[in-house]
């Protein structure tokens, strides 16, 4: 099938299936006498496979273990895990983080009457200030830079699915 049909198939964009093919994670398709592109059953399958760790929160080099371990029977289940272990206290660390930032917001904006006055806003100079609960909250193991990762960009702009 081509990579039109295989989109539709696998739920997976066409710049995402190309992304993928690219970067080495799945083979690029080989290609008809037309110069399409001909996916199997079985990249179709790989996909979703993808897709799915991706709406689970693998990053792409987690999803190359997890593949290489999903296409290997002798795998050991407890490898597995460990996987999904830490990539679940890595979404709870960024849950935690993202509802830091959110208190702050919040708080800033209770301090803001949001009338049209030309005083001071307080939400700009709690900005300015940089003195946040967000910041502080989790101490030195939380990064709010590290919330720009590429599944969050991803999600954010609908860059992976249809």
């Amino acid at each position: 099938m081509n990579i039109g049909m295989a989109s539709r198939s696998s739920g997976v964009s066409q710049r995402m299936i190309r992304h993928y093919e690219r970067i080495g994670l799945i083979s690029a398709a080989p290609r008809r006498d037309s110069g399409y592109r001909d996916y199997s059953d079985s990249d179709i399958h790989k996909l979703r496979f993808i897709a799915n760790a991706r709406d689970l929160g693998f990053p792409i080099e987690e999803i190359r273990g997890l593949l290489g371990l999903w296409e290997n029977r002798n795998r050991s289940k407890a490898e597995v895990k460990a996987l999904a272990v830490a990539r679940a206290e890595e979404m709870g660390r960024k849950a935690a983080m993202l509802e830091a930032m959110r208190d702050t917001l919040q708080q800033l904006i209770g301090q803001c009457h949001g009338d049209d006055d030309l005083g001071d806003c307080p939400i700009l100079a709690g900005i300015s200030s940089g003195d946040n609960k967000a910041a502080n909250s989790c101490g030195s193991k939380c990064n709010p830079s590290d919330l720009d990762d590429e599944l969050l960009n991803d999600r954010l702009i609908g860059l992976d699915r249809n």
